[in-house]
Formats: structure tokens, C-alpha cells, sequence
């Protein structure tokens, strides 16, 4: 065989290789993006936006999220440690009446302490720790960073380049970051907690249901049990107590 039609095949070859190649990438391309919106919901397009619009740009820096973080095992809380951080929690609700910014900046680093314990990235590399919780939480992780921007010192940014929610550390803006951030610390104190405070409050209304009904009216100074969410804890009611400078 001449040397001129061995050089023929092997460019042959690699062209075929080439194209090979890039058509595959371009079928993996759509499923894996498909993939990442499912997985991320609402992260996927915070990435595209922070990428300028690039879904191909968002899909790599979120499927970089999902190769370092995606084999983590969160840890289970002890019940005393998850009481604690309810407590803490409730505690930092309460404050923002009078100081949202202590309180903002509590819950921040609560949960920047919550998450280190279920096993995530430690508190101090915040922007990994967001990236980790992500890939696992994405539903409810920009609560966190909403939170985190809110308590950072006026004109104070974040690597992450967010537009989300305003900067100027308003009063309001303090409070839908704490509402957002709720959700995610509701689900790092662990699903099963919730079910079994489901399941009691459950059976307390059936056993309500079984005893003889009683009459009471407002003037014997009757009154009602108190309305929770389902964890024991009483709604977080802005419209009934205003924080101050709101």
C-alpha cells in the first residue's frame, strides 16, 4: 500500500471521527440540558441569566456543580440539635420586629451553620456551600443567598451576580429574604421531622374529632387553639405586627 494512500485513509478516518463526534455532542447537548432544568428549576435560568443569556455557558458551570457536589450524603440531626436550631430560628423571627438587620445577619449564618452540619461545604467558602446546596436544594437555595446579600453591609456584592431582589438593604427587601430563606432551612431540618409532626398533628384532630363537641362563646373567655404549620411553630404573620422603618 503507497504512503499517499495510507495518509488518504487516516485523514479519512479522523474526519469521520470528527463528525462523529460532534454529532453526538450535539444529541447530548439538548438531553442534557433538559436534564439540568428538571434538576435545578428555577437555579437553571438564575444561571443563564448570570451567563448573558448562554444556556451552553449556564449548562457547564451547573454540570460542574452537579461532578463535585452530586455524590454528597447529607447527615441527620440529632433531635436535640434540630430543636436547637428551630429555637434559634423562631428567635431570629422575633428580632426582626425591632432589629431586621440582626436578624437578617442571624439567619444567615444560621443557616451557613445548619448546612455545615447536614454535611455540606463549611460556612466560611460561602460561594461553594451554595453551589453544593444547589445541586441538592435547588427549589429553595437562593433563599440563602438572598438572605446573605440582604445582610451584608450596604453596596456589598457577591461573586455570584445576582440580580434577583434589591441591594439597598431595605426593610422589606430584609423580609422576603427572610421568608425565602424559611424554605430552605424548613428543608435542611429534614423532611422526616416534618412527616412525624404531620402525622401527630393528625392524630391529635382525629382525637378531637371523636370527643363530644363544646360549646363556647367569646364572652365566658373562650378561645381557640392557636394556628400552626404543621411543625409546631405559629405562622410567621407580618400583617399583623410590623417591623419598624417598614
Amino acid at each position: 500500500m503507497s504512503t499517499g494512500l495510507i495518509i488518504a485513509l487516516i485523514v479519512i478516518v479522523v474526519a469521520v471521527i470528527a463528525v462523529a463526534a460532534v454529532l453526538a455532542g450535539r444529541a447530548r447537548g439538548p438531553r442534557r440540558g433538559s436534564s439540568l432544568k428538571r434538576r435545578f428549576g428555577p437555579e437553571y435560568d438564575r444561571a443563564v441569566a448570570r451567563h448573558d443569556g448562554d444556556p451552553q455557558a449556564a449548562e457547564r458551570e451547573l454540570a460542574e456543580r452537579v461532578e463535585r457536589h452530586g455524590s454528597l450524603r447529607e447527615q441527620p440531626l440529632e433531635p436535640a440539635r434540630r430543636r436547637e436550631y428551630e429555637a434559634r430560628w423562631t428567635a431570629a423571627q422575633e428580632r426582626f420586629v425591632d432589629s431586621p438587620r440582626e436578624a437578617v445577619a442571624e439567619a444567615d449564618r444560621l443557616l451557613a451553620e445548619l448546612a455545615g452540619d447536614k454535611g455540606f461545604p463549611d460556612g466560611g467558602q460561602y460561594e461553594e456551600q451554595l453551589a453544593a446546596l444547589s445541586v441538592h436544594h435547588a427549589d429553595h437555595v437562593h433563599g440563602y443567598r438572598r438572605v446573605h446579600r440582604a445582610a451584608r453591609p450596604h453596596g456589598a456584592g457577591t461573586r455570584d451576580g445576582t440580580q434577583d431582589g434589591a441591594r439597598d438593604g431595605s426593610t422589606e427587601e430584609m423580609r422576603a429574604a427572610m421568608v425565602d430563606a424559611r424554605l430552605l432551612f424548613d428543608d435542611l431540618v429534614g423532611d422526616d421531622h416534618h412527616r412525624d409532626s404531620s402525622r401527630t398533628a393528625e392524630r391529635a384532630e382525629k382525637s378531637v374529632r371523636h370527643q363530644p363537641e363544646k360549646q363556647q362563646d367569646e364572652s365566658d373567655g373562650g378561645s381557640r387553639p392557636a394556628r400552626t404549620d404543621g411543625r409546631g411553630h405559629l405562622p410567621w404573620a407580618f400583617t399583623r405586627r410590623h417591623a419598624k422603618g417598614s
